[in-house]
């Protein structure tokens, strides 16, 4: 089945994510980590893609982002991959293709699902068993969000901001979200726009976006289409 071309609207938050080849490692160590944050700041920087929340797990990463100029998600993401390969091929004496295809990616309806983003994205390590707490995971954006560690990657998005007047009331409040995990539909349903590149968000915000685009961000109904057996009987 052919693949969906990319959406990449300027100011609509984007959830992305990409993953090692069959799953196979791409952090072995720290530096490896230090290296792709390294770059991936530098990149964002780059292309002007503002980056608001993040996780580096061994073998895939998450990003929350939002693109100010045209294709500027897919410049970051292109540059850096190719970067970060050619580093790791360098230091362990290997070849070939280190990530699983092209990063996948999907929309995000700010209002509705920005915030439960953040929170996916910084439990990760919890619901992947690493740790007990998101504080105590360091390769991703808990730390500055909710805890105020200064970061050159972290660009706060405006509902962030919005939680709170001051830094330290911000902060105690996105703390407050992480009473509740990110399960059941909720979980499903960022799992499954993500994976099939489609748009996080309600009726309205999908429509406006196919409208501003022209492509389908809306996932096909299951089954034949309406009418197919009314077309198989003229064939007969």
């Amino acid at each position: 089945m052919a693949r969906l071309s990319r959406v990449c609207p300027v100011g609509v938050p984007q959830h992305v994510m990409q993953r090692g080849n069959n799953r196979q490692v791409c952090f072995a160590d720290e530096q490896d980590l230090a290296a792709y944050a390294h770059w991936l700041t530098e990149a964002s920087r780059k292309y002007q893609v503002d980056v608001h929340a993040w996780v580096f797990m061994t073998n895939h990463i998450h990003l929350l982002c939002t693109p100010q100029v045209e294709n500027a998600v897919s410049r970051m993401m292109q540059t850096l991959g190719r970067q970060f390969v050619r580093y790791f091929n360098s230091r362990y004496q290997r070849t070939g293709t280190l990530w699983e295809g092209r990063y996948k990616s999907c929309l995000v309806q700010e209002e509705i699902y920005l915030l439960a983003l953040y929170r996916y994205i910084e439990l990760n390590p919890v619901r992947a068993g690493i740790v007990e707490q998101p504080s105590d995971y360091v390769w991703s954006s808990y730390a500055s969000n909710a805890q105020g560690k200064v970061s050159e990657l972290c660009t706060p998005h405006a509902l962030y901001v919005a939680l709170g007047n001051a830094e330290s009331e911000r902060q105690a409040r996105y703390r407050q979200l992480f009473e509740q995990h990110v399960e059941g539909e909720l979980l499903t349903e960022i799992r499954q726009t993500l994976n099939k590149g489609l748009a996080l968000g309600n009726e309205r915000f999908k429509a406006e976006i196919e409208k501003l685009t022209g492509r389908r961000v809306t996932a096909r109904k299951a089954g034949r289409p309406a009418g197919w057996r009314k077309k198989d009987k003229v064939c007969e």
